[in-house]
């Protein structure tokens, strides 16, 4: 006597549950952020505001700060992709006039929070570096490198020193906020910058 085969179960649809669970965490975490700081962040708080449990959460983060990284990473990075311009000296102004843009609200004061955490907690910091910093850096040396090549910028350049000089004042008004990140200062930065590297680049020439 045959049997009729068992219906075959259907699929769910949507995201796996880990990926559902993930995104809950990461939207949990940037929402209490909204009303909270990094420093009174708890993963207790995360927990509840994204239903799930606390040992879900160290299943894939070993801490609140991986977590605001990956919060974080998630929203600003498309946001800070370098323009497709014909110069080098073009694809940087207009990057730089991104992240000051950027910085200048939500994304900004969370920034500050995580490198003010870091200065008394050195993993803090490097998972900044790690999951953000670096591979923003990377991307504008490429375009140092690409400048230097093409003779915009000095060949005896270094890549590293160039993006403090570019990004460094950023940072400086983004930490002890003496002068607004506004859109007077991308301008007159990036223009300045850029103009010393040329001017540099000449005077070397000529000596």
């Amino acid at each position: 006597m045959s049997q009729t085969p068992p219906t075959p179960r259907s699929k769910r649809s949507g995201r796996p549950r880990s990926e559902k669970s993930k995104a809950a965490i990461i939207e949990a975490a940037w929402k209490l952020l909204e009303t909270t700081t990094l420093r009174d962040l708890s993963i207790e708080a995360i927990s509840r505001k994204a239903s799930v449990g606390k040992t879900t959460i160290y299943r894939w983060w070993p801490n609140k700060v991986a977590i605001v990284m990956d919060a974080f990473f998630e929203r600003l990075s498309p946001e800070l992709q370098f323009p497709e311009e014909s110069s080098a000296a073009e694809a940087l102004s207009g990057q730089m006039a991104l992240l000051i843009e950027a910085f200048c609200g939500e994304y900004g004061r969370i920034v500050a929070q995580i490198i003010a955490e870091g200065q008394a907690c050195p993993t803090t910091l490097q998972l900044y570096q790690e999951r953000f910093l670096d591979e923003r850096r990377q991307a504008a040396k490429a375009i140092v490198e690409r400048g230097i090549e093409r003779g915009e910028f000095d060949p005896s350049l270094d890549p590293e020193l160039a993006l403090d000089i570019l990004y460094g004042p950023i940072y400086y008004r983004l930490l002890v906020k003496h002068l607004p990140l506004d859109d007077r200062f991308a301008q007159e930065l990036s223009g300045w910058a850029l103009k010393a590297i040329s001017i540099a680049s000449e005077t070397n020439r000529s000596s």
